[in-house]
């Protein structure tokens, strides 16, 4: 078997201009450099889960507070989770829990755990709503 021959390609006289590149939003495009800066070393992280509403006991972040830390405090005022405040930041779920560890620590926020429901509803609930629906 013979190898492939290539060719040269000679240069086109005129090439189309090609449409500038979108641009990216921070914190897309996996930079991951930015995002060791951001979050800083692995240190310990608090146990937070993606429905975790994360709550800010003061609007206004303290002079000493990071640009992404002002932005979760301000994004804060309302009950929000995790997984939200990570979508509105776009960054990913570490590194806003890293964050929010640091926030949590410095009782800048309040994590307020999810309401969990039972397990199976009142059986009288759910004949209740058999007979509303043979009715019909």
């Amino acid at each position: 078997m013979t190898p492939p021959r290539r060719q040269r390609r000679t240069p086109r006289q005129a090439t189309p201009a090609q449409p500038a590149a979108p641009a990216r939003k921070e914190g897309e495009g996996g930079n991951p450099e930015r995002l060791y800066v951001v979050a800083g070393p692995d240190g310990e992280r608090a146990d937070i889960d993606l429905v975790t509403l994360i709550v800010a006991r003061s609007p206004d972040p303290p002079p000493s507070a990071t640009p992404e830390q002002a932005a979760l405090l301000r994004l804060c005022v309302a009950p929000l989770s995790v997984a939200e405040l990570s979508a509105y930041l776009s960054l990913p779920f570490s590194v806003v829990t890293v964050l929010l560890t640091e926030l949590l620590t410095a009782e800048l926020v309040q994590a307020r755990s999810p309401i969990v429901r039972k397990a199976l509803p009142d059986r009288s609930l759910l004949e209740a709503v058999m007979h509303g629906l043979q009715r019909l």
